[in-house]
């Protein structure tokens, strides 16, 4: 996949992050929280809503030097190689690993998604 197309999928995941969290929020906190100012800090019952904010913040947290790397790759042209393809692939198996809590293929898929990281920035520089 082109760094074109993995930055529009990259969007995409994130949507899913977020629905994740709301729908696994609205089980599991008490109702019409999500629709508040949220000064509070949540009480969920549940391990699901937890686990789906982490997630999402771990993909916020990669997410930055990803779109950094991919429109540099595309600017520079640049672009062409499978770090981006790894990264994306890795992020969406990240996901039900992370809320499953499968911990050492969660953190294998996360160096996968890093490695992904390090390939564009190879190629970025040159290499």
């Amino acid at each position: 996949m082109s760094e074109l197309t993995c930055l529009e999928l990259s969007v995409i995941l994130w949507i899913v992050h977020v629905v994740l969290q709301a729908v696994y929020g609205n089980v599991e906190l008490q109702a019409g929280y999500l629709f508040t100012s949220r000064d509070k800090p949540p009480a969920p019952s549940g391990l699901l809503f937890g686990r789906s904010t982490r997630a999402l913040a771990n993909y916020v947290e990669n997410l930055t030097p990803f779109v950094a790397l991919a429109l540099a790759l595309i600017v520079t042209q640049r672009a062409g190689g499978l770090g981006a393809t790894i990264w994306i692939v890795a992020r969406v198996v990240y996901i039900p690993l992370y809320l499953f809590d499968v911990v050492y293929a969660r953190t294998a898929v996360w160096a996968i998604s890093i490695v992904g990281l390090l390939m564009m920035l190879w190629r970025l520089i040159g290499f």
